[in-house]
């Protein structure tokens, strides 16, 4: 069932994965213990008394400002153009300073300062939104199947939820705005499983295992001539048996992978939340304390634990520190009370025209978190 508590977890889910795990991304596990003890990182690694989100985080929230403009505009062009304005955006406030010039923007983020500190962007993000060339599933921009096109595709999942769009088409949205900058079959593929995971959860009853196995048993159906997706399956359905096997975490998640393709990266997250599936902390501190890229695992189990269990499932101490957590509450409201206003009607939102009209809204930087 779609509902606000949803949505907001999945959003500051993932940024709550994402800030635990950025701390240890490029560590090895035997040094992450040797650091933060026997368990791991459980706590944030804070800089100047903030938790701070990476790429992956930011990535995300501007995947949902281009899915509003989309709909805001009424839908001229398909979504993924518009993710890839977003997308466009971002890349500026990765290789320009704040604030830019005063002209026209896709995305009302580009005023959030924060957003524009480099937390180790992914090099293919970079190169293909740097690039004239538009890439999609069925023109690869490059061969990447890094996880760059998964970590940050969870707002489509959510926003698509009890939409008039079958599931199908959503999937398919997530596949083409993860194809944008990762061309490799396992680039986009778990992008559109991770889409269909989320949409699941919202639409049911939050119950990951449904919501994977409907993933591995509807997938091939939408994707039939997608040559690497017997690899995908096979993959998601070991994390699925890993989860209910008697296993250490950080053996379990070694079996799947690192982490740095986006296959492995998505396997690992639904293992942890599968796991841990009624702890939303356990689930991202297994995600997070290993040997790979701990930031964008523990932003996909995020994604997927906020979205099963809620934003009340997290606990107090992963929000109060969070990075902008104002913005990301914010932007998880828009996308589940979405555009309310019609093309000629008088009844009309001076913020949402803010945002996405004018997108020169400024959000006051303040900490927020309504329950």
């Amino acid at each position: 069932m779609r509902t606000e508590d949803s949505f907001r977890g999945c959003l500051i889910g993932g940024a709550v994965g994402d800030a635990l795990g950025y701390a240890v991304e490029f560590m090895q596990a035997s040094d992450i213990f040797r650091k933060y003890g026997e368990g791991g990182i459980t706590d944030y690694d804070l800089h100047h008394g903030t938790a701070q989100i990476s790429d992956d985080t930011q990535m995300t929230l501007f995947t949902a400002t281009g899915l509003l403009l989309g709909t805001t505009r009424g839908i001229m062009s398909p979504y993924q153009d518009y993710i890839r304005y977003s997308y466009k955006d971002w890349y500026r406030t990765q290789t320009e300073r704040f604030p830019l010039p005063e002209e026209y923007h896709y995305s009302w983020l580009v005023n959030v300062p924060e957003l524009f500190s480099r937390r180790a962007p992914g090099n293919t993000c970079m190169s293909a939104l740097a690039s004239a060339v538009d890439g999609s599933t069925a023109h690869p921009i490059n061969h990447s199947k890094g996880c760059g096109g998964v970590m940050r595709i969870a707002p489509i999942g959510l926003y698509f939820a009890e939409k008039r769009i079958p599931m199908r088409a959503s999937d398919v949205i997530g596949a083409e705005a993860a194809a944008i900058t990762h061309g490799h079959e396992l680039g986009w593929l778990p992008a559109a499983a991770l889409v269909h995971i989320i949409r699941h959860l919202v639409e049911h009853d939050g119950n990951i295992f449904l919501a994977v196995q409907d993933a591995i048993t509807t997938l091939p159906q939408v994707f039939p001539a997608a040559g690497k997706m017997d690899e995908l399956l096979a993959l998601l359905q070991k994390a699925v048996d890993l989860s209910r096997q008697d296993l250490d975490d950080l053996d379990a998640v070694r079996q799947l992978g690192r982490g740095w393709v986006g296959e492995e990266a998505l396997a690992i997250a639904v293992y942890c939340s599968l796991k841990h599936s009624d702890s939303f902390a356990d689930a991202i501190i297994a995600a997070v304390n290993h040997s790979g890229d701990s930031d964008s695992t523990g932003a996909i189990a995020g994604n997927i634990a906020g979205a099963s269990l809620g934003l009340r499932a997290i606990p107090k101490k992963y929000l109060e520190a969070l990075e902008r957590k104002d913005v990301i509450l914010e932007l998880a409201d828009d996308l589940y009370n979405d555009c309310q206003m019609e093309e000629y009607g008088d009844d009309q939102d001076p913020v949402w025209i803010a945002k996405y009209v004018r997108m020169d809204y400024r959000p006051p930087n303040r900490a927020r978190l309504d329950s």
